[in-house]
């Protein structure tokens, strides 16, 4: 018997259900944003740049709506929190940047590290009241490179790389998707928490600020070896919208997980450890002064 590979096709009819995607001006982002308003969600585009929001959503169909969120910079990401109003069926945690050269959020925070983990470790936060289903963070197969050291987080001491610091920055993802999920069970909440990643598509993720002729590269490697933003959206639908196990992790199944169909997949040990997890988590709180809003049950 044929197993069933499962697209975008097979999302359920999503019509009432409101559904946020960070980043979703351009590549897997957008191509997630696209795939739920054809289903039916309201579909809200949270990104840097409204402009380029307004021109993705204009070629999408369905209700799209579009909202600035920065996530480099706290006040931007508490001024999105502050003007939700209503139900939030499904958050996406999709923005982020990758392989950059050294720089800082408009916090201090290294950027990687402060755009990939810390923003969207408050975003989430502050919505979660709102949050009725789910919260969907895009991690990497590069958080099995990534080390967490919590006397080293800007990578000071150690010495910044792009490599390192976006290795961790992904490793950060899986453990606030670990530990959220605990919490959410400790307070009884029926929200999710899981994880996803698109293996190798198409995007200008980790070229800014790159060599032109390196650029030139990625790009000619991206049309020829990689998957569509389309494609590369179906592991973050896939986690968003069927019945899985919370903390489930969710990337393509084709070798290397690189290509292919939504399946879950495996994690690092690094990635796995709760008590890892809970120190991040506290960490987290102090840096941004954003609590988990929900009280444990007696």
């Amino acid at each position: 018997m044929t197993k069933h590979r499962w697209t975008a096709g097979d999302l359920p009819d999503l019509t009432g259900r409101t559904v946020v995607v960070t980043g979703a001006a351009s590549g897997v982002g957008r191509g997630t944003a696209t795939a739920f308003a054809a289903a039916g969600a309201r579909t809200v585009l949270a990104v840097r740049d409204v402009a380029a929001g307004e021109r993705a959503a204009a070629a999408m169909p369905g209700s799209t709506e579009v909202r600035e969120l920065d996530l480099a910079d706290l006040a931007s990401v508490r001024a999105f929190a502050e003007g939700w109003r209503g139900d939030l069926d499904v958050l996406v945690n999709n923005a982020g940047v990758a392989m950059t050269p050294h720089g800082r959020t408009a916090d201090g925070f290294e950027l990687q590290f402060g755009t990939n983990h810390l923003g969207h470790f408050a975003l989430t936060n502050l919505l979660l009241p709102a949050i009725t289903d789910r919260v969907v963070t895009v991690a990497s197969g590069a958080h099995k490179v990534g080390v967490l050291d919590f006397d080293d987080l800007d990578l000071a001491r150690s010495g910044y790389t792009p490599v390192k610091a976006y290795g961790r920055s992904k490793l950060a993802n899986l453990l606030f998707t670990l530990e959220l999920e605990r919490r959410c069970r400790e307070a009884g909440s029926s929200v999710r928490a899981l994880a996803s990643h698109p293996g190798y598509t198409a995007s200008n993720l980790g070229t800014k600020g790159r060599n032109r002729h390196l650029v030139k590269v990625v790009h000619l490697a991206g049309r020829v070896l990689a998957q569509t933003e389309a494609q590369g959206a179906l592991p973050s639908l896939y986690a968003a919208t069927q019945d899985l196990p919370g903390a489930a992790y969710v990337g393509p199944d084709g070798r290397f997980e690189l290509h292919g169909h939504p399946a879950l997949v495996g994690r690092s040990a690094a990635a796995s450890d709760p008590v890892l997890a809970r120190r991040l988590w506290e960490v987290s709180e102090r840096l941004t002064g954003v609590s988990f809003p929900l009280t444990a049950k007696p």
